[in-house]
């Protein structure tokens, strides 16, 4: 039995209450979803600006009519401390996860991004510390790597920011090191590397690749990749996120100084790479499916070149094993697009 499994089943037979922020987003939702079917009480807390309501919906029908009530949902904002202290309220664990995500977005918008991923942090964090929880794990992004070129990234080496975005997820690190230090805070950062997989929305301009170009490839719409297409990432299926974070609140105590780790897979893979994947994968399920040759055009601004995680810090101190690849998102979207 690895630690995993281990964790889960001891989890299972010691029920605690879990705050999930962002719970109705990506991969809010799939915490949520494992957390009810391991009989946890648990408390959401979104504002719906990213999340849908349907990932709550599709939660729903995944667990039991028992299960579903050990769920609490505050329809609430992290920007808001009087919202942050009530969803914090009697809570063992934090699992924070909501955020304004995509560098474009900060980009374009780098007040926004500053107001939810800096202001909203800090109201959990603070939060978190007067109701005492055990601890608190939070997503941070590879994005903190920033021009560090080095391959692969290791937790101890970053560069320069290269977007707002970047610099929001670095100034997280920075204020869950402070809490640890000057209140006691136990905190546990995740570097999140191209997080993907089920209920990832593929709609908006702010969509993440791999579903936005299976729904592309659904749709026969073109495919526009940024660059020369040799820009690759350490892609990782949502079910490894979930691992982490779960490993990380309930790792032994000398994880916890308020240390980040590394979540991902540890393989590189172009975007030319990545398109044969996804076109070969529904080609071979859907062999009717029209597919497009890629239309390639500028890189995009505050983009990393390149992206590969050392993944040795997590496996050894939290008994991370990453379990999923690429090909697990192909059945997912190809079951749930445009249902």
């Amino acid at each position: 039995m690895n630690e995993y499994e281990f964790k889960k089943r001891k989890l299972k037979n010691n029920p605690a209450t879990w705050l999930v922020t962002g719970v109705a987003g990506f991969i809010g939702s799939n915490l949520l979803e494992t957390l009810l079917k391991l009989n946890q009480r648990v408390i959401g807390l979104d504002n719906f600006i990213t999340g849908h309501r349907r990932n709550l919906e599709d939660v729903k029908k995944s667990v039991s009519h028992d299960q579903w009530q050990l769920f609490s949902l505050i329809e609430g904002d992290v920007r808001s401390l009087e919202d942050c202290t009530r969803a914090c309220k009697d809570v063992h664990y934090v699992l924070h996860q909501a955020a304004l995500g995509s560098v474009p977005r900060s980009i374009e918008n780098p007040i926004a991004s500053n107001q939810h991923n800096i202001d909203g942090f800090l109201n959990i964090l603070h939060a978190a510390k007067d109701a005492n929880v055990k601890r608190l794990v939070y997503a941070s992004s590879s994005s903190t790597y920033g021009d560090h070129e080095a391959l692969p990234k290791s937790e101890n080496k970053i560069g320069n920011p290269l977007s707002p975005y970047a610099v929001t997820k670095l100034v997280n690190e920075l204020y869950a090191q402070v809490f640890m230090r000057c209140y006691g805070l136990e905190t546990i950062g995740l570097r999140y590397f191209n997080v993907f997989g089920r209920r990832q929305d593929p709609n908006g301009p702010y969509a993440a690749v791999i579903p936005k170009w299976i729904a592309a490839m659904l749709d026969e719409d073109v495919i526009h990749i940024n660059g020369d297409g040799e820009t690759s990432r350490d892609f990782c299926y949502v079910d490894n996120a979930v691992q982490a974070n779960l490993l990380a609140a309930l790792a032994d105590s000398k994880c916890a100084s308020a240390e980040v780790y590394n979540v991902a897979v540890g393989q590189r893979t172009t975007l030319n790479e990545l398109y044969t994947i996804i076109r070969q994968s529904i080609q071979t399920q859907l062999p009717d499916q029209r597919i497009g040759e890629p239309v390639y055009r500028d890189f995009r601004k505050g983009d990393v070149r390149h992206s590969l995680a050392e993944i040795t810090k997590a496996k050894s101190l939290l008994g991370y094993q990453p379990t999923h690849g690429l090909e697990e998102a192909m059945t997912w979207y190809l079951q749930n697009h445009k249902s």
